[in-house]
Formats: structure tokens, sequence, C-alpha cells
């Protein structure tokens, strides 16, 4: 019985690739990354299930803590490092670690997916609890650390999700919530920063945008709690006031400074006719929801 990851198979769309024209080549690459929407939105019952416990975890006080090695635990990172300039989420709610630590996010760390004890320990040394989401990544479904770490999640009664790219899976075995989108074959065998690292980013952007939208953090689609970082997130934070405040780009850049770069606050402070202590509370009183506090 074959009981290689699915990734590890040859894929015979691909065999001879190194023989095509460019172009071709390019086309049979394009045509794996093609069905590779189709399968993630298989697992939208999976993902839906995630989001709702990261959203309530999230609400209680929780964090969403990403863990993976490799390709898999860069994803992890890549996604919630965008989450505080997005959503304006501290980096102590939404975090992510890599197997290997800080130097595993540049090169490869030899070993380091294979220590189990080290997964287990990364969850103990940021005190897992109750109220938070653990993501365990892992394309094959396999790699030791990342098991560990959600075994030792799931006994520090943490929520675990088990997002893999294969089957047989262990990972999405042992994790309370399985999101398991089988791409079949690389293009390159084995090679999965591919296919699979497509997956993971598309499951990845529906866990904390999904997540962020269930907790107010956006107004319909627009980033609400954007932070105004540089010259870039400033302006979209003026027009967002502007538009959403109903009035002009001259007072909500007036509007954005006197609220201390919220552009959240802002809007309030232009709808409402408070000053940024108001809209603070107006705020808090409606639990972060900006609609509540318009009526929208």
């Amino acid at each position: 019985m074959n009981t290689l990851p699915s990734t590890e198979l040859v894929n015979p769309h691909t065999d001879g690739m190194d023989r095509l024209p460019t172009d071709e080549m390019l086309r049979r690459i394009n045509d794996e990354d093609e069905k590779v929407a189709g399968i993630v939105r298989g697992c939208i019952p999976e993902i839906a299930r995630a989001v709702d416990a990261v959203a309530a975890g999230l609400r209680r006080g929780g964090r969403l803590i990403y863990v993976g090695a490799g390709t898999s635990g860069r994803l992890g990172v890549l996604d919630a490092s965008e989450c505080l300039p997005t959503f304006g989420v501290s980096v102590e709610q939404v975090f992510g670690i890599i197997a290997g630590g800080e130097r595993a996010l540049t090169k490869a760390i030899e070993g380091a997916e294979d220590d189990r004890e080290a997964g287990a320990a990364a969850m103990d040394e940021v005190l897992v609890g109750e109220h938070d989401v653990v993501v365990g990544m892992s394309a094959s479904g396999g790699a030791p650390y990342v098991r560990g770490a959600i075994a030792r999640a799931k006994e520090r009664g943490a929520v675990t999700v088990g997002v893999a790219c294969a089957t047989p899976a262990p990972l999405c075995d042992e994790a309370d919530i399985p999101i398991q989108a089988v791409v079949g074959a690389e293009v390159l065998q084995g090679s999965t920063r591919l296919k699979s690292g497509t997956a993971q980013k598309l499951i990845c952007n529906m866990l904390s945008t999904g997540a962020m939208v269930k907790i107010g953090k956006t107004l319909g689609n627009r980033m609400v709690d954007v932070q105004a970082t540089n010259l870039k997130l400033v302006a979209r934070a003026q027009r967002l006031i502007a538009d959403l405040g109903q009035t002009d780009l001259e007072t909500a850049a007036t509007l954005l400074t006197q609220s201390g770069g919220s552009a959240k606050l802002g809007i309030i402070m232009a709808r409402k006719g408070v000053d940024a202590d108001q809209a603070r509370a107006l705020l808090a009183e409606a639990d972060g929801f900006l609609s509540l506090v318009l009526g929208e």
C-alpha cells in the first residue's frame, strides 16, 4: 500500500516540461494552478468552522496562532504579519511561529520540521490557552514539529485547526477542525511551494479576513481599521473618512490627525459631530462594530 503523501507523486501533466517551449511550459503550470481555487472551494464548510472559532476566540481575548514549517510556516507568518496594518490588531493577537525560528523565514533550517518536542515547547512558550485557536500548517500533513504543536495546544485547551494539502494527512486526523485541500501531484514532484503553497495562502486569506470581518474590523468591504503607517495608507484612511464620514478630504485629514490615526474614529467624529474620546466611547459601546454606531 502506498503511504506517500499525494504531493510526492509524479504529475503526468507536467512530465517532460524541461523539453517544452517556454510558453507551453508556463501554460502547463498555469493549468495546474487553475485547479487549486476549486479544490479550496470544496473545503469551505471546514474553513467556515475555523473562521467562526477564530472570531469567537478573539472576542474572548484569545489569539490566532499559525504554526508551520518551511513554506507552510512562512505563509502563516506572512498572513499574521499582514493583519496588523490591514485590521489594526496587535502582534500579540495574531502571530505565526515557524520551525527553526526567525532564521527559517529566509533559509532552510536542517531538521527543524522533524522536531516534535520543539513544536510542543513552542506552545508552552507562548502560553497557549483555552481561548486561542492554533492553526497547524503542513502541506504533506505529516511534519512532526507541527503535529507536536497541535497535540500540545489541544492539551492546553486551545481549538486546533489542521491545514494540509495531501492524503494521507495525519495532521488533519489529529486537529479539531481539519482542512484538507488535496491538490494532487505538484508541478515539480514534491515541491509544495507550488500548488500546495497557493492553496494554503488562499486558506489563510479566508481564515484571517473572515474572522476579522466577523469581529467588526470592516464596514462592508472597507478596511476601516487600516493602520495609517505610510503615505499610501494615510491617503487611504483620509479617503475612508471623507467617503464614509460624508465630508471633504481636507476635513478628513484633520479628523485623522485628531483621532490619532484611526480612520474608524475619524468616520464617527465626522458623522456624529463628536470628538475622539466620545467617538471611542461610542465604538466601545458597539463592541467595535462601526455599522452599529452609524446605524447601517
